[in-house]
């Protein structure tokens, strides 16, 4: 199974804080790799220099082999990099269906086609989505009255409308109750499964990172300090020390149900 990501010795300091420190690490296809560490460890900003809204100050960033430094965020879209934030942004006076039917107008490029109504543009591939996340019954419903889970829901079909071949998720089940968490995060791993995309996310939850992901990164001060699976995450004394202050990452009634 081949890298869809190779980072390289990412670097980045500002004025005299080294935010991100000589970070390397491989994505491989189809997985769900897990980025953690306190706050203040550098997640955000590594996140920022994988898509293009931070340059590092050295390193590479490659997607399926092609460089992705000094490329613009959009053109880096473009590429195949999407990415959902920790805040939602969707039109709240469009419906479920039109929020969707935007993102795949702008993916291919017919934002500025005067001479089609634009409901009637990638209506199927629209729904098509909305079935894969579990909201297609909810299409023509204004985004105005969703809760706060199905938006984070809808945010995910939003970022697969112009199919990429990696998806960073930022924090993606902040503010959410523990049940749409579980939803959100159950149905990222089933979409990754099925192959329609990698995943790098950031968390706090530990029972989310433990429960979903396949590997898992810990940043400390910048610094990439352990890599590999949740039982390896969990019994490495370095990752225990800088991240819990030496408590356990996961309580043993918690990993029982692992």
């Amino acid at each position: 199974m081949g890298n869809v990501l190779e980072v390289r010795s990412l670097s980045k300091s500002f004025g005299g804080i080294r935010a991100v420190r000589d970070v390397s690490f491989d994505l491989k296809r189809g997985e769900f790799l897990a980025l953690i560490g306190p706050n203040g460890a550098g997640k955000t900003t590594c996140f920022n220099m994988l898509n293009g809204y931070l340059r590092p100050d050295t390193g590479s960033v490659k997607l399926l082999g092609r460089e992705l430094v000094g490329i613009p965020p959009r053109k880096v879209w473009r590429m195949g990099v999407g990415r959902t934030f920790q805040i939602t942004e969707t039109f709240r006076s469009m419906t479920v269906l039109e929020n969707v039917q935007m993102a795949l107008i702008s993916h291919n490029r017919r934002i500025f086609d005067l001479f089609s109504k634009a409901t009637a543009l990638y209506r199927d591939e629209a729904l098509k989505l909305l079935e894969l996340i579990g909201m297609a019954a909810q299409a023509d419903r204004p985004c105005a009255e969703l809760a706060y889970g199905d938006l984070k829901q809808l945010e995910l079909a939003i970022a697969l409308a112009h199919d990429p071949d990696l998806l960073l998720m930022d924090e993606p089940t902040a503010g959410m109750a523990p049940n749409e968490r579980i939803a959100l995060m159950q149905l990222t791993a089933d979409i990754v499964a099925r192959g329609h995309v990698s995943v790098i996310f950031t968390e706090h939850d530990m029972d989310v990172v433990f429960a979903h992901s396949h590997r898992i990164l810990v940043l400390n001060r910048g610094e990439l300090i352990a890599e590999g699976t949740g039982d390896e995450i969990r019994a490495n004394a370095l990752v225990q020390e800088v991240y819990l202050g030496g408590g356990s990452l996961f309580h043993e009634k918690e990993t029982a149900h692992a």
